[in-house]
């Protein structure tokens, strides 16, 4: 058993919230991110739907010269990280900056900034390529500015494992302060691709809802579900060795207590059908946080509302918990704001973290029609009450399966 982990800061940019607790206080009142797609014109496209981030402003977050040298999934995970770092209360002037680190996956980075330079070298010729185009478009530059900007410098990784990569950076992140690598990091996802090449890429998988009443659109785990819906945003976090959080007298909000992964080693889109590699990710977070699956109460699912997943996720929870799985409560946060891709993870495992604070799980919004086979509790209405843990789920592409068990922090 290595260091103990407790989260002691939060930061949220959403399609629901610009904060955690604006974010938090929509959850609770079954609010939606999804309306007609405005970052471009997408009357020609199949999807017109999407989660995006509204009202959002760079500059409010950092120097406007900043912002303009940051793609906005760069842009996001800055101003989470801002919101996170002051929620901890840590002074980072009284720190061994080489002890505090970042871990910030993003699974695309930017799209935009590709789209925008390939036309311009169709159109214009090579030599009028925007200097920084490389460094503004690739994935690991979130992690690049978060630690830029608040001087972090400790361990600084970039994740990448498609829709699981916020559950990785956290679990990696989590790792590192357990094993004494860092005392505190930085830790996240964030995401950016509401845009016509991002739109069109995952509508041609078919993975995307055409849907466009914005009530109907996604669908977690119902039988009228229909794909999911792009979302955007970012969350980060800051994860810190429990006696170095005590000794600074910082708020605790939970603790993180374990952390699985697996491979399906399937296919490179669709989990494989049994659900086994999905579920091997899930025992492996039990067992790491040495508690029995009867001690889980509730899951916070991929759900993504695509038809795969939503059925091979089902039964995957049943090849983890055996009969144990019916008395589980489940939800999908993409019922309210989409999926986030990269950035996915990270916004339900802060969801996690206020809903075993306050005592209340959110209900999985739009849920009405059971389908055959998907017949686990999957929170049509909110649940109250006590519970001690909350194990998130995350399932990318390639067949990466990850999940991370949060628990209240009991000192």
């Amino acid at each position: 058993m290595g260091r103990r982990v407790v989260v002691t800061g939060m930061g949220a940019i959403t399609p629901i919230g610009l904060s955690v607790e604006e974010f938090w206080q929509s959850v609770k009142e079954g609010k939606t991110g999804f309306a007609p797609i405005t970052k471009f014109d997408a009357s020609d496209f199949k999807c017109h739907i999407a989660a995006e981030v509204k009202g959002f402003e760079g500059k409010n977050y950092m120097d406007p010269k900043t912002a303009k040298r940051m793609e906005l999934f760069s842009q996001f995970a800055v101003a989470a990280a801002k919101e996170a770092i002051e929620d901890s209360g840590i002074d980072l002037e009284q720190e061994d900056p080489y002890r505090v680190g970042c871990a910030i996956g993003s699974g695309i980075g930017s799209l935009q900034a590709m789209e925008r330079e390939h036309k311009k070298l169709l159109e214009k010729g090579p030599n009028r390529i925007n200097p920084l185009f490389v460094p503004m478009m690739i994935s690991n530059m979130a992690a690049g500015n978060v630690s830029i900007q608040f001087g972090l410098k400790g361990k600084s990784i970039n994740l990448v494992t498609a829709c699981a990569t916020g559950t990785n950076t956290i679990g990696e992140a989590f790792r590192a302060i357990q094993y004494g690598e860092a005392d505190v990091m930085a830790a996240g996802g964030t995401e950016a691709s509401v845009s016509p090449i991002g739109i069109a890429g995952f509508t041609a998988l078919t993975a995307l809802s055409t849907v466009d009443d914005p009530e109907k659109c996604s669908l977690p785990f119902d039988k009228n579900r229909s794909g999911f819906v792009m979302g955007e945003g970012s969350c980060v976090v800051i994860l810190e060795e429990l006696e170095h959080a005590k000794a600074r007298n910082a708020h605790i909000y939970a603790e993180v207590v374990g952390y699985g992964c697996s491979s399906d080693a399937y296919h490179i889109t669709s989990p494989e059908e049994s659900g086994a590699g999905a579920a091997r990710a899930m025992t492996n977070a039990i067992e790491d946080a040495g508690i029995q699956p009867e001690d889980v109460f509730y899951i916070n699912a991929h759900g993504t509302g695509t038809h795969h997943n939503d059925l091979f996720e089902t039964r995957a929870i049943k090849l983890a918990f055996g009969s144990h799985a019916e008395k589980l409560k489940i939800n999908s946060t993409k019922s309210m704001v989409g999926h986030l891709l990269g950035a996915a993870g990270a916004i339900e495992f802060v969801t996690c973290v206020k809903e075993l604070q306050e005592g209340y799980l959110h209900r999985t919004v739009g849920y009405t029609t059971p389908d055959e086979e998907i017949d686990l509790d999957y929170c049509k209405e909110p649940v109250t009450g006590e519970f001690e843990y909350a194990l998130s789920n995350s399932l990318g592409f390639g067949g990466h399966n990850a999940s991370l068990l949060i628990a209240k922090y009991r000192g």
